[in-house]
């Protein structure tokens, strides 16, 4: 008989008993650190961009001989030069003058203003007329705007994006210290199980859990490592959880979770260190196990694939980010639940949904579908929880969604 924990009380377990990482640190170079999470936090060197600049096409200019100026009224300026894009701007300027600025180009000093070139006239003989005034500090950018020497960019724990990518390589950094992937071991437990790429025969189904689970911890920051298909045969999984604990940081054991003759998960981590719990108050996914083996977390998912992808996705992926060093992300949104949806399990139940209509104020459309099935959660955009103590979602209320994480 099972011994149920709440979800709330697997999250408190997580945290408790998994110190958040990350497990190692390597460097990698800028270019190949996407998706990767940094270890430590990155502190600007140097000004970005390193000079003021313009943001227009125009001349430089002080701001205070603009003032007043219009179409029938003019500011005359001397014409001092023209800065070319990637130089320096060594003319200073004075009182009265200006200078031709690309945009992106040097400001030179004594200048506090750029004026686009459509409110201007080039009277040919050296002089430039300004039509419009213009305000200290308008249509430039600063040295240092973007960072100044000290300032903290990126906190550690941070997943990087391309434009964390940008940002580090306009201020120099080439190579970065990430955290290690955790390497998470796979196995798929089932006499009923037969490669993906074979045709089942009567009462054979395909592995399918072995590529949902290694897609998702990839998805979270992981390296998946696929063990195989073991028949349901206690000496086989023994082994098997012994060769994927030698090489992993965390094993996933597909099936052999459930009360029965022929489970077997249950009894070999009891006998490879100890199991956390055995049992959580959700719908699809109460016979999840978590063991604790050589002091690395051991999941026995349920065999069923949507069982498995909620356990997986509820859990794993949140332990994974611990890993690592970051927290996941949990980003949700109103919806309108578009028909009745019925609980009266005792267990918090899960469901996934569709999405359509407007973004303010999305349709949500729940998805029937038993734990044994997989295909009708593909394409699906979240899922939204039932409370245990909650008897049903009539239709027409709003729920919140929790959309999957890709973070």
């Amino acid at each position: 008989m099972l011994t149920v924990k709440t979800p709330e009380e697997v999250y408190a377990l997580l945290s408790d008993t998994f110190a958040q990482g990350p497990l190692g640190v390597e460097e990698l170079p800028l270019e190949q650190a996407t998706g990767r999470v940094l270890s430590a936090p990155v502190t600007a060197q140097e000004f970005v961009p390193g000079f003021d600049r313009s943001t227009v096409d125009g001349y430089a200019v002080r701001a205070s001989d603009t003032f007043g100026c219009s179409d029938s009224l003019p500011a005359l300026l001397t014409l001092q030069g023209e800065i070319l894009m990637g130089e320096g701007a060594s003319m200073p300027l004075s009182s009265g003058e200006c200078a031709a600025v690309p945009t992106g180009g040097a400001i030179p000093q004594g200048a506090d203003a750029a004026v686009m070139i459509e409110y201007t006239e080039d009277y040919g003989d050296g002089t430039i007329g300004i039509l419009k005034s213009a305000a200290p500090g308008e249509n430039l950018i600063f040295k240092g705007d973007d960072v100044r020497p000290g300032k903290t960019v990126l906190p550690a724990g941070r997943k990087l994006t391309a434009q964390d990518i940008g940002a580090l390589a306009a201020m120099g950094i080439s190579r970065l210290p990430v955290s290690r992937r955790p390497v998470v071991g796979i196995l798929s437990t089932g006499d009923e199980l037969v490669p993906i790429s074979e045709i089942p025969e009567e009462g054979q189904i395909r592995d399918a859990n072995s590529a949902m689970l290694s897609a998702l911890v990839q998805e979270a920051g992981g390296t998946p490592i696929a063990f195989g298909i073991l028949k349901d045969e206690e000496p086989l999984l023994r082994a098997g959880l012994d060769q994927a604990l030698t090489a992993c940081d965390m094993v996933l054991i597909s099936g052999g979770s459930s009360v029965g003759m022929k489970d077997a998960t249950c009894r070999v981590l009891e006998q490879q260190g100890g199991i956390l719990f055995h049992g959580v108050a959700m719908k699809p996914g109460k016979p999840t196990i978590l063991g604790l083996c050589k002091g690395k977390p051991v999941f026995g998912l349920p065999g069923h694939p949507a069982a498995a992808f909620f356990v997986s996705e509820l859990f794993v992926r949140p332990l994974i980010g611990r890993l690592l060093g970051r927290t996941v992300r949990e980003r949700s949104i109103p919806a309108r639940l578009t028909e009745a949806v019925s609980a009266n399990h005792g267990r918090a139940q899960y469901m996934g949904v569709f999405l359509t209509g407007e973004a303010d104020m999305p349709q949500a459309h729940p998805i029937h579908s038993k734990s044994g099935l997989i295909t009708s959660l593909a394409g699906s955009d979240g899922f939204f929880c039932i409370p245990r103590d909650c008897e049903g979602v009539p239709a027409g209320e709003i729920i919140r969604v929790r959309l999957y994480s890709v973070d």
